[in-house]
């Protein structure tokens, strides 16, 4: 993910102390979130102080303490009643996050109406399965199994692009596994991690067991280094990855890393090309193409190339940018100027090696250089030596190419620093399959894109990072195994 997205900054530098905090920083410091909606400050929080940020981990050890000793019901019956809170509030929540990141308003709601109840109540559903003891064969006078307890403190580190779809995928399954659970969100979206702490709050989640702070990366360095966190759940760039990982590297627990994408898609001749245009237009536009998951770059069989580009150039020319408050708005801008900076020139160095660009930023009125309001755009005549197709651009931007065969799209997918999701447009299993063993990828789609279904793992392999969340095989990072064995008599 670009700048902005959780990284942390590029010298990676961590200081070798935690606690106590250095005397000569400053008692009160502040954060601001600008709107990306008219640059406006829409959002101002005081920082946490060293004291505030000993007093959370202190609360934190001692609530799970106490937690851990629940019962899985009572962990489910305060998980479902904070999430009634959110379902209840979810057009308040919404606005809320349009102003923070500039989604459409028309959309914002649904991040929890739809995403963030389906995983929620997914992964309560499973608890009970993924935390059961695992027994092991009889042996005459032994009583022998392995329980998953709880790891501890788990700290949520969460970006700004879904909010609320990525941070669920951890505390609410850690919540469930009988931890304890501290949130820090991003600096755009600070309301996040308060509304979590309102709907626990009324929910009657016993004090402490799930904690927000507001902190600077260097406090966010200093938490992941303290001896309380006994786990890290990262989402953001490449290099704030590398930065956590060389923080938990001093210590002996694990975090995971969810680091992003250049998310490929293939069609092949067998395709039904309606389908396939409709959904990868939505897939590579939603959210102003800032998802980590989105589609970047697409490979079409020559066969069914030309049609393919201009049913993907005519829908994609049906998009409204503009003000995301306003219902008829189905683009947004992105989240700060120097983000639509960053993939204007993506563009531009395209275009000037020979890229054609099929969208006239014209027919956007709404686009506007040097704002956040990028108009969509589709890319021909691009190649692998373009960065428009190596490097994430996390914005309404897709660079098209045709492939002559399978094997050439295979070759073209893999060409990549990053492997979070892949997808195959085609009416063909077995050859959906086959292709699929061979994309190296976190997870592969036949005829879907940029969706996570909270009944499989959500993983990336290579740059976009490592660790899992969601299905029952995302519970299993945030316990640990302890065996008894029992000699009876």
């Amino acid at each position: 993910m670009k700048e902005g997205r959780m990284g942390f900054s590029k010298s990676g530098a961590f200081p070798s102390s935690i606690f106590p905090f250095l005397p000569f920083l400053p008692l009160i410091m502040t954060q601001k979130t600008i709107s990306p909606i008219d640059g406006s400050v829409y959002v101002e929080r005081e920082l946490a102080t060293p004291a505030a940020v000993e007093a959370a981990l202190e609360k934190a050890v001692a609530a799970q303490k106490e937690w851990k000793k629940s019962t899985l019901a009572e962990r489910e019956a305060v998980c479902r009643k904070a999430l009634e809170y959110f379902l209840n509030n979810a057009d308040e929540i919404g606005l809320e996050l349009t102003w923070q990141m500039g989604r459409p308003v028309r959309y914002t709601a649904n991040e929890i109406r739809r995403g963030f109840q389906e995983r929620a109540n997914y992964m309560i559903s499973v608890a009970e399965k993924a935390l059961a003891e695992v027994e092991v064969d009889e042996v005459p006078g032994f009583k022998r199994f392995v329980k998953r307890d709880p790891l501890g403190v788990v700290f949520v580190v969460a970006p700004w692009n879904y909010p609320y779809l990525t941070s669920v995928n951890s505390v609410i399954p850690a919540i469930m596994s009988g931890n304890a659970v501290i949130l820090k969100h991003a600096q755009q979206t600070p309301l996040c991690a308060e509304r979590y702490a309102a709907a626990f709050e009324y929910a009657g989640l016993p004090e402490g067991v799930f904690q927000y702070l507001h902190l600077s990366h260097d406090q966010v360095a200093q938490v992941i280094g303290d001896a309380r966190v006994d786990y890290v759940a990262f989402t953001g760039s490449v290099e704030g990855g590398h930065a956590v990982q060389k923080a938990i590297n001093e210590r002996f627990i694990i975090g995971g890393l969810e680091l992003g994408g250049k998310d490929p898609a293939y069609v092949r001749a067998d395709a039904n090309l309606a389908d396939a245009v409709e959904n990868l237009v939505d897939g590579s536009f939603f959210n102003s193409g800032q998802s980590c998951c989105g589609i970047e770059r697409i490979y079409v069989h020559q066969d069914v190339y030309e049609d393919f580009v201009k049913g993907f150039e005519a829908l994609t020319k049906t998009y409204v940018l503009g003000d995301p408050r306003d219902p008829e708005t189905t683009l947004g801008p992105m989240v700060r100027t120097s983000a639509a900076n960053f993939a204007q020139k993506q563009i531009d160095d395209a275009i000037a090696n020979g890229a054609t660009a099929l969208i006239d930023p014209a027919l956007f009125p709404a686009h506007q250089s040097g704002t956040p309001y990028l108009a969509p755009q589709v890319l021909v005549n691009v190649n692998h030596s373009m960065d428009i197709m190596q490097e994430e651009t996390f914005a309404p931007v897709v660079g098209i190419m045709p492939v002559s065969s399978d094997e050439e799209a295979i070759r073209l997918m893999n060409d990549s620093q990053y492997g979070l999701t892949a997808s195959i447009w085609t009416s063909d299993v077995d050859a959906a399959l086959q292709i699929g063993e061979q994309v190296e990828t976190g997870t592969w789609f036949m005829n879907r894109c940029d969706y996570l279904d909270p009944a499989l793992a959500w993983t990336g392999v290579k740059n976009s990072g490592r660790g899992c969340t969601l299905s029952v095989v995302g519970y299993e990072a945030l316990t640990r195994p302890k065996s008894f064995h029992l000699k009876i008599g």
